[in-house]
């Protein structure tokens, strides 16, 4: 068995002890929080807070930033998806049998799009609020709960959404880069 077969079937038995801890009482729970929409009061928080510490015209320029941030971290995640062609674990053969499914999700596992996608907006919020305000940091709560929810519904394994996370955190960070040369055109220019 090579490395990468090894790790990958760690990863796999790994899925199976996380998904096997859950239990019926604990379904509802998380697919709420697996559900983008449940975040609504989430990106209305980070809306005040921009709006707030920025002013209209940065929280602006600011907002439509973190929209390319999602669009590109979205198309991304889908052409790594595309190129690596990973069953998630609801239509891989070899564990879909052995595991709880409460997501039928078809397309493909590596990487987590939850996971990358919410790191990066977190990591770019915080970076950027968090010398306005305290405790940013508990902004990291949202993509943690966001990608367990992945592994107990079945759709992702913890390789996964480990690598979606760290491909968050590098996107997060390069756009808060981007930000930063914005906000100081934004405020040289108005």
């Amino acid at each position: 068995m090579s490395f990468l077969e090894k790790i990958i079937q760690y990863d796999k038995e790994l899925l199976v002890f996380i998904n096997g801890m859950g239990s019926e009482n604990w379904d509802g729970f998380w697919l709420l929080i697996t559900n983008q929409l449940s975040w609504i009061p989430l990106y209305l928080l980070f809306f005040y807070l921009i709006f707030n510490a920025l002013g209209w015209k940065k929280g602006l320029g600011l907002l439509l930033l973190t929209a390319l941030l999602v669009t590109f971290s979205d198309q991304f995640t889908v052409f790594i998806k595309n190129y690596f062609e990973r069953l998630r674990p609801n239509r891989d053969p070899s564990i879909n049998e052995v595991i709880r499914i409460l997501k039928n999700n078809s397309s493909f596992s590596f990487v987590s799009g939850h996971a990358t996608t919410s790191t990066a907006v977190t990591l770019m919020m915080h970076l950027t609020l968090k010398k306005y305000y305290k405790y940013t940091v508990l902004f990291f709560i949202w993509p943690i709960l966001f990608s367990y929810s992945r592994m107990y519904l079945g759709v992702h394994f913890p390789l996964d959404v480990t690598m979606g996370a760290l491909l968050g955190l590098l996107i997060g960070y390069v756009f808060y880069k981007l930000s930063l040369k914005l906000l100081n055109w934004i405020e040289k220019k108005y």
